[in-house]
C-alpha cells in the first residue's frame, strides 16, 4: 500500500509550504512500528524495530572558522544563552542522555551558520546539530520521518525532538503515534516546535490541524517551544517572534509551553524548528546532573523554573510558562 505523508516543517522559510512525500507503508498482521525501550528501568516499551543510526557524542571545544557568529571564551556560540556555558563549566553537558531527532534528513538543504562557518544542510541535520551543540555530551540519534523504523529508547534518559507537524491523522503514522504515546506515558521528554503561523497552539491553519500537536496537548512529558527574537535578560527583555505560534487560552498548552531565543540575525535561521532542539539540549543537560530523575520530573523542572522577568509584557497566553532558564533548572541539589 502506498500513501502520502503530509508533513510541514516549522522553520520560517518553509512555514507556508506543505510537503507531500510518499513512501511505501506495509502493515502485515502483527506489525507495529514505534518506540522500544532497551532494558532501561522505568522505561516501558512494547513496540519493536531497530535504531536507524548510531548515536554520536562530544564535548565542548574551541573551534576556528570564518563564521559571522563568533565563539565565546567559554566555548559557547553567539546564539546560545550564557547559562549554557555555566552548565558546561560545572561539568553538565548531557552525558548519558539520548536525544532522538525525528525529522527530514532527505529533503532540500538550506543555508545557515551556527558558528562553524556557512553550511548547507537538510532541515533535520540543522535541528540535530543545534541539540548536539547545546548538549555536546549527549548521544544524538537521527530518524528520517519518512522511514518506518522505530525510535529506540536507550538506557537512561531519552528526549525526542519533533520540529515538524502533521496534517494527516496520527492513526496513519505509527511512529508519530508512538512519540505521542511516550509523552503520555512519561517514558521520554518530547520537545515539539510550536509552529510558525502566528496563532494559538492547537488551532487550525487554513482549516488544517497539526495532529501531532493535538495529540501532545495535555501529555505530562511534552513541551511546546516558541521562538523569541533573542535570548532575554531583565535588562534587555525579549518578545515572541512575530511568526511564532503562542500558548493561547488553553491551560494545558500554557502549562507546557516554553520559549527560547532564535538569533536569526546571527545564524541566518528562523523558526520554532530551531527553538525546540535548544530545549531538548537543556533537558539533556539536566539529565546529566539529575541522573535518577524521570522524564516527567525533568519536564516539570524546566517548566517550573522558567523566567518571566526577561520577557516584554509577560502574559501566559503569549509565553506560556516563560523563557526556559537552564541556570535556574540546574540550581537545586536534587529534584523530586
Amino acid at each position: 500500500m502506498v500513501k502520502g505523508k503530509a508533513v510541514h516543517f516549522v522553520d520560517e522559510e518553509q512555514s507556508d509550504r506543505r510537503f507531500f512525500m510518499h513512501k511505501t507503508q506495509w502493515f502485515p498482521v502483527g506489525f507495529v512500528a514505534g518506540l522500544v525501550a532497551l532494558a532501561a528501568p522505568g522505561f516501558a516499551g512494547d513496540l519493536g524495530a531497530a535504531v536507524s543510526g548510531k548515536g554520536t557524542t562530544g564535548s565542548p571545544a574551541a573551534e576556528s572558522s570564518s563564521s559571522g557568529c563568533p565563539q565565546n571564551a567559554d566555548g559557547t556560540f553567539c546564539w546560545m544563552s550564557p547559562d549554557i556555558g555555566q552548565a558546561w563549566a560545572s561539568g553538565f553537558i548531557g552525558s548519558g542522555v539520548s536525544i532522538n531527532v525525528s525529522d527530514d534528513f532527505t529533503g532540500q538543504p538550506i543555508d545557515g551558520d551556527l558558528g562553524r562557518g556557512t553550511q548547507r544542510q537538510r532541515h533535520g541535520d540543522w535541528v540535530a546539530q543545534i541539540a548536539g551543540m547545546v548538549a555536546p555530551g549527549a548521544n544524538i540519534f537521527k530518524y528520517d520521518y519518512l522511514e518506518e523504523s522505530s525510535i529506540v529508547l536507550q538506557d537512561g534518559l531519552n528526549v525526542i525532538n519533533a520540529s515538524y507537524g502533521m496534517w494527516e491523522p496520527l492513526s496513519q503514522h505509527p511512529r508519530e503515534q508512538a512519540i505521542v504515546g511516550a509523552a503520555w506515558a512519561g517514558t521520554a521528554i518530547v520537545t515539539k516546535s510550536a509552529d510558525n503561523h502566528s496563532r494559538e497552539v492547537g488551532q487550525p491553519h487554513v482549516g488544517d490541524f497539526d495532529e501531532l500537536t493535538i495529540g501532545l496537548i495535555g501529555a505530562p512529558s511534552a513541551i511546546f517551544v516558541g521562538a523569541l527574537e533573542h535570548n532575554g535578560t531583565p535588562e534587555n527583555k525579549a518578545r515572541l517572534e512575530p511568526y511564532s505560534n503562542y500558548a493561547g487560552s488553553n491551560p494545558e498548552v500554557q502549562n507546557h509551553f516554553l520559549t527560547v531565543g532564535v538569533e536569526r540575525d546571527e545564524i541566518g535561521q528562523r523558526g520554532t524548528s530551531f527553538a525546540a532542539p535548544v530545549v531538548a539540549g537543556y533537558a539533556a543537560i539536566l539529565g546529566s546532573k539529575f541522573t535518577s530523575a524521570t522524564p516527567i520530573q525533568i519536564t516539570n523542572q524546566l517548566l517550573d523554573t522558567a523566567r518571566t522577568d526577561t520577557l516584554v509584557d509577560y502574559n501566559p497566553a503569549a509565553y506560556g510558562r516563560g523563557e526556559a532558564s537552564l541556570s535556574r533548572a540546574l540550581a537545586p541539589v536534587s529534584i523530586h
